[in-house]
């Protein structure tokens, strides 16, 4: 996916879209964490389909939960969420991030071979 450090560094055009596709890549993981939570709050704390979106978007993004969870099994399943929610942020901050620093550290590979 990315080039090799013989080549030379990506035009900035091509860079645009190698980003754009990352961006389109995290926001599916972020999408495919959203329907985990939503299908979760909804099935296991019985909360509308509103309300589990509105909870799952809350941890997700870390602000945490809003309404109050009555189940052991909510409970639990609301902590298992939001550890999984961390994961999610590092993993969707890793694939934005990745093309940015391969393109530094390559530009600074190419500028010491010259």
């Amino acid at each position: 996916m990315f080039e090799h450090k013989s080549q030379s560094i990506l035009p900035l055009r091509s860079f645009i879209k190698r980003m754009m596709l990352f961006v389109v890549l995290a926001g599916s993981l972020v999408l495919v964490a959203l329907l985990i939570g939503v299908a979760g709050y909804h099935w296991i704390a019985g909360y509308s389909y509103i309300d589990s979106l509105l909870n799952a978007a809350m941890v997700l993004t870390s602000m945490g939960q809003v309404n109050e969870l009555n189940t052991d099994a909510a409970k639990l399943f609301a902590s298992a969420y939001a550890l999984f929610s961390s994961l999610i942020f590092l993993a969707v901050m890793s694939v934005i991030m990745a093309p940015v620093i391969h393109r530094f550290l390559h530009k600074f590979h190419v500028d010491k071979l010259t």
